[in-house]
C-alpha cells in the first residue's frame, strides 16, 4: 500500500470521529443546548464572558480567536446589538478601535447556556468508568498538544533558546515531588500515594547519587523551572530513565524530546548498554517520545496505583 493510500484512510477516520464527536455534543442540532443560538453565536457569547469585565474584546480579537470571517461576525454583533446583549464603547488608549463588553441582558442570556454545557458534559462523564475517563482525558489533551505543534511549526524553529537545561541542585527535589502531585492530580486524578512515591524517588536519587553514572535535568527559563528527567543505576549494564515531567507553559517547545535525548546521550558515555523504564499506558506523550527513539515494549500489567486502575508498560532500549 502506497503512502498516498495510508493517507486517505487516515483522512477517513479522522472524518469518521469528527462527525461521531460533532453528534455526540450536539453540535449539528438546530439550536446548541436545547437554545435559540447557532454554534458560532454561542462560542461568541462565551469569549466576551470570559474576557475582562471593563475591557471586553475588539472585533479583530474575536476574528482571531474564533476564526472567523469579520463579515459573519459583524452579522452575529449586529443582532446581538440589536437584543441589548453587547455594548460598544471606544477604548481609551485608541478612539478608532471599539470594544465590545457583555451587557447585563447578555450575561443573563449566557449564563444557562454555560450551566447547560457543564450539566451535559458531566452527564457524558458520568457515564463513562473512572479508568476510562482518564484514558478518554488523556487521549483529548494528545489530539490538543499533537495538533498545536503541527499548525505552529515556527514556534518549534529555535525553541530550545527559550529555555536552559542544568544539573539539579539543592531545592530542585521539593519542586519534583510538588509539581508531580499537582500535575498528575489535576490531569490524572491521581492520588496523594503517587506524590510519596515521587518523594521515595527522590530521596533515594539524593542519599546514592553517583556522579559518575546518574543525572537529573532540570530544564528553566527566567520564570523558573519547565521540567525535569532522571537518569539513575539499575546494573552496571542497565540505566533507568525516570519521572519525565514538562509544565503545561512548555509543552509544544519539543522539550520532552529534548530531555530524553540529553538521558540517551548521558547513558551511551556512561558506559550502559540498555536503558529501561516504567509508565502507564495513559501516558500518552511520553510513550510517543519513547517509541520514536526507539524503545521497544517488553510486558504490560494491570494494577491498581494512586486510586486508579492503570496499566503498567515496561520499556528497553538496546545502546
Amino acid at each position: 500500500m502506497c503512502a498516498a493510500d495510508n493517507l486517505s484512510d487516515d483522512v477517513l477516520a479522522v472524518r469518521r470521529f469528527n462527525r461521531f464527536y460533532t453528534r455526540q455534543i450536539g453540535v449539528l442540532k438546530r439550536g446548541l443546548l436545547d437554545s435559540a443560538f447557532t454554534l458560532t453565536e454561542v462560542r461568541v457569547l462565551y469569549e466576551l464572558a470570559h474576557a475582562s469585565l471593563e475591557a471586553g474584546l475588539t472585533a479583530s480579537e474575536l476574528c482571531e480567536l474564533l476564526d472567523l470571517d469579520a463579515s459573519y461576525l459583524s452579522r452575529i454583533l449586529r443582532s446581538f446589538e440589536g437584543k441589548d446583549f453587547i455594548a460598544k464603547t471606544p477604548s481609551p488608549e485608541d478612539k478608532r478601535v471599539t470594544q465590545v463588553t457583555l451587557t447585563t441582558e447578555g450575561r443573563a442570556a449566557f449564563a444557562p447556556l454555560e450551566d447547560a454545557s457543564s450539566i451535559e458534559t458531566q452527564q457524558m462523564l458520568a457515564a463513562v468508568a473512572p479508568n476510562d475517563r482518564a484514558n478518554l482525558l488523556a487521549s483529548m489533551r494528545q489530539i490538543e498538544t499533537t495538533l498545536t505543534q503541527a499548525a505552529k511549526p515556527s514556534d518549534r524553529a529555535g525553541a530550545a533558546d527559550k529555555y536552559r537545561l542544568r544539573p539539579h541542585r539543592p531545592g530542585d527535589m521539593g519542586w519534583v515531588i510538588a509539581r508531580h502531585g499537582t500535575l498528575y492530580h489535576q490531569e490524572y486524578g491521581w492520588d496523594g500515594r503517587f506524590e510519596a512515591l515521587v518523594a521515595e524517588i527522590c530521596a533515594k536519587f539524593i542519599n546514592e547519587f553517583d556522579a559518575t553514572r546518574e543525572r537529573c535535568w532540570v530544564a528553566e527559563d527566567d520564570a523558573g523551572p519547565l521540567g525535569c528527567i532522571f537518569l539513575v543505576r539499575k546494573t552496571d549494564a542497565t540505566a533507568k530513565l525516570r519521572m519525565l515531567l514538562v509544565e503545561p507553559r512548555a509543552r509544544g517547545l519539543g522539550l520532552g524530546n529534548r530531555l530524553v535525548d540529553e538521558c540517551l546521550a548521558f547513558a551511551r558515555e556512561a558506559g550502559y548498554k540498555k536503558v529501561t523504564l516504567w509508565t502507564n499506558d495513559i501516558l500518552h506523550t511520553a510513550r510517543r517520545i519513547y517509541v520514536e527513539r526507539g524503545f521497544k515494549l517488553i510486558r504490560e500489567e494491570k494494577h491498581h496505583s494512586f486510586g486508579h486502575d492503570l496499566v503498567g508498560q515496561h520499556w528497553d532500549l538496546k545502546l
